[in-house]
């Protein structure tokens, strides 16, 4: 940094220590500091043409202001209305803190609409109040105005006759990122939310643009829906610049939620001169801001392991999902097009901010070079959720539809607040003919330099080896990273990361018998046995005619207890129709047994025909599902039992069909799906028994057949594919693909290492190999 910047950052940073110590937190600091340089910066860029706006104003009247008068009269995009400058306030502050605050407040509300909507997120007027309340105004207006700071356009002269060197719009941004920096790092526990650190940030530019940088469209539309203080959009702004790109043909836009980081965001940009009225304050999740928008070029880093549990609640009407964004069209197993809720999980949003990138990108019909997309995340985007999750449906979607060139793992330990790994998601709707049908997968967690001194969980930088990064993957090439070259490379298909979620079944095996304990216990509730059993010990025959006015005790009670049930639950554990109703299967239960008595069935088919066959005869008022809740009471799972009967299928059956039709099933190998021949043109299907039930996750490049033959069917002999389940899942692990297992030593290198070790130990060791 020019030693002129330093200097000024310098200035400026003490103010923070000598004015606000004892009347803000340290970490408040940055939210009163940071509006003052800004409010100076203006100040000063005004003060050449006060005198002509005080005379316009006079002229046209304080009621019939022409706002673009006055910025054609500045210059600028904004401009002050009132007669104060900071100067003014300065050399006629009286001792009445009263009396500057009105001022203050006054010279506040005279800047335009976009000046004011800083002040206002940054809540300046209370903090001016507070600054007032404890004498503390003029002393801040003071330092900030002190002629040693020169944060005019102008050349001057400090007090002891040292010229100070003129501030560009380039150095004023310099000298507020700095300052920003500071602030931020020395707060790193918040800093992770708002400030992504500079290397990184550079890094994502160079991404961006690097590969298309010969063939940039006339108007550069670049948009981050997580903006926080704004270090994206500036950042690839001044490597745009760089290029030679003109300052009018690059358009910024984000989103930012935190009212203070918005703040920060469009100082930054007023400062610089850039046109901050694409920055909006908002919710990206639940306000949509830019829906009538599309853009060329994307860069953030959203929060991630972030709940959005109450933003779920805006974007849905009971549990229909309002906002198209996060609705995906895919294909389920047979090729029928699903449009899907595609939402995460509600305690990690971060992937909505993939969609909602993914949903603005500019059409190839608009920009032909196509939209370019960088967005950090962290872990869990690659592989948290099973198939048919949000999350699995999101990294398909974006798989299936060619969108991600590359994801690039970063080092642990280069953001402020987390110490996880990173992953940067390359997407464009415009890859190169090389690129079509592959994605990228770069290891980058080496690449990295320690820092001198740590920054909170930051202990080190990529900036030494973003060429590296940048080269591999824009020379789309494998390589091995070793000690020489940190960063590796894989590729893949697209198809390598998809994969069949495939349920495998096992039928239900139930021995069965008549047993008094069992039929007692058909008295109780059995999604609740113990509250149950309690209510009946504790109430008696009560339970049959209602416990309605035993609830406060009841609740007190299973308070006691630390039982947590909900209000539904209860009245459903209490309900005396469901006490008479369990009473009546039990009566019928117990007639059953004294007519069939004891005896023990491997076949809960036969049982349960001999059971409804005596229900009959014995004429018990008990419907079939009563009588199935009776038999499978009287039951208990045993892997020599006979498989439970589900249900009976002739071949032209609509189950059967679809398989044979649908799924393209050939009829001989029907069994492995679960319909077993009992005749010519008559299948049988078990139940499945849930305890039993497991999934597989086959690769889609893999028949799921061959696969079931090969890894299941020789292991389980009763199993089949519940085929109509299955669903098309994607994960992206790097350490499948990247880990390299330490090799186990040696047995002879051990012994080495255990006998120098006897050496210490007066040969103790060494005796006892002799003997083996």
């Amino acid at each position: 940094m020019d030693s002129s910047y330093s200097q000024i950052v310098a200035l400026i940073w003490n103010i923070a220590d000598d004015v606000l110590r004892d009347v803000f937190l340290r970490g408040q600091y940055r939210d009163v500091i940071l509006p003052m340089v800004v409010l100076r910066r203006l100040d000063a860029l005004l003060e050449p043409t006060k005198e002509d706006v005080e005379e316009e104003i006079k002229e046209s009247g304080v009621d019939n202001i022409d706002e673009g008068v006055l910025k054609d009269i500045t210059r600028l995009s904004y401009f002050n209305t009132s007669k104060w400058t900071l100067n003014r306030l300065k050399s006629q502050a009286s001792d009445n803190n009263d009396i500057l605050y009105d001022n203050f407040v006054e010279y506040l509300n005279g800047y335009s609409e976009n000046v004011r909507d800083v002040l206002r997120n940054f809540e300046y007027y209370t903090k001016a109040r507070k600054l007032a309340d404890n004498d503390r105004l003029l002393s801040i207006i003071e330092r900030i105005t002190d002629p040693r700071i020169n944060l005019t356009d102008k050349n001057t002269i400090d007090p002891d006759g040292l010229p100070l060197p003129a501030l560009t719009n380039v150095g004023m941004g310099t000298v507020f990122e700095e300052l920003l920096r500071r602030f931020n790092e020395e707060n790193n526990e918040e800093a992770g939310e708002h400030f992504t650190p500079r290397d990184a940030i550079s890094l994502l530019a160079h991404l961006v643009f690097e590969p298309v940088k010969e063939n940039l469209p006339k108007i550069i539309t670049l948009y981050d829906p997580a903006c926080g203080s704004g270090g994206m959009l500036t950042e690839s702004r001044e490597y745009l610049l760089d290029l030679g790109v003109r300052s009018a043909a690059i358009q910024l836009s984000g989103t930012e939620i935190n009212p203070e980081t918005y703040a920060i965001c469009k100082s930054d940009l007023i400062i610089k001169g850039v046109d901050p009225s694409g920055i909006h304050w908002g919710n990206t999740i639940t306000d949509n801001s830019f829906s009538d928008k599309s853009f060329g070029y994307m860069i953030t880093n959203p929060p991630y392991g972030k709940s959005w549990k109450e933003d779920k609640k805006k974007i849905y009407h009971e549990k229909m999902l309002l906002d198209h964004r996060f609705e995906l069209t895919l294909t389920n197993y047979v090729g029928e097009e699903e449009v899907l809720d595609s939402t995460p999980r509600t305690s990690d949003g971060q992937l909505l901010f993939l969609l909602e990138e993914v949903d603005k990108m500019k059409p190839l019909e608009f920009q032909p070079q196509g939209s370019r997309i960088a967005s950090i995340h962290n872990g869990s985007s690659l592989f948290t959720g099973d198939a048919g999750s949000g999350e699995s449906n999101i990294r398909r979607y974006l798989i299936e539809k060619d969108l991600v060139e590359a994801i690039i793992q970063l080092p642990n330990n280069i953001f402020y607040n987390t110490g996880i790994s990173t992953y940067v998601w390359m997407l464009t709707n415009k890859k190169k003919d090389n690129r079509k049908g592959k994605v990228q997968l770069i290891d980058a967690s080496q690449a990295f330099e320690k820092l001198r001194k740590n920054q909170g969980s930051r202990n080190c930088t990529i900036e030494p080896y973003r060429t590296d990064i940048l080269r591999v993957y824009t020379d789309f090439v494998e390589q091995e990273a070793n000690e020489e070259l940190k960063v590796g490379s894989k590729i893949f298909d697209d198809d390598d990361f998809r994969y069949y979620n495939v349920t495998i079944e096992r039928p239900l095996r139930l021995r069965c018998q008549f047993n008094s304990l069992k039929i007692d216990e058909m008295l109780y509730d059995s999604s609740d046995i113990e509250v149950s059993k309690w209510l009946y010990n504790t109430y008696k025959d009560r339970v049959f005619s209602g416990l309605d006015s035993e609830i406060p005790t009841i609740k007190e009670y299973l308070n006691d207890q630390d039982i947590k049930i909900t209000d539904k639950k209860l009245n459903k554990l209490i309900s005396a129709k469901a006490w008479k109703d369990r009473q009546r299967l039990m009566i019928a239960a117990k007639v059953l047994m004294k007519d069939m008595g004891t005896d023990v069935y491997m076949d809960y088919n036969l049982f349960s025909a001999k059971v409804n066959a005596t229900a009959k005869v014995l004429k018990l008022e008990t419907s079939a599902a009563e009588l199935k809740t009776i038999c499978r009471a009287m039951s208990v799972t045993d892997s020599k039992a006979t498989p439970v009967v589900k249900k009976e299928h002739k071949v032209n059956s609509k189950d059967v069909v679809m398989l044979l039709e649908t799924y393209g099933v050939p009829e001989e190998k029907l069994s492995d799906y679960g319909y077993h021949s009992v005749k010519k043109g008559m299948y049988v299907e078990f139940e499945s028994d849930s305890e039993l039930r497991d999934s597989e996750k086959i690769p889609v490049k893999e028949d799921i057949y061959d696969y079931f033959q090969r890894e299941v069917r020789p292991y389980v002999e009763d199993a089949w594919i519940n085929l109509p389940q299955t669903k098309i899942g994607c994960e992206i692990s790097f350490n499948k693909y990247f880990y390299k297992p330490t090799p186990l030593r040696s047995l002879e290198e051990n012994e080495r290492d255990i006998i120098a070790l006897d050496e210490q130990s007066q040969g103790f060791i060494k005796s006892l190999f002799k003997q083996m």
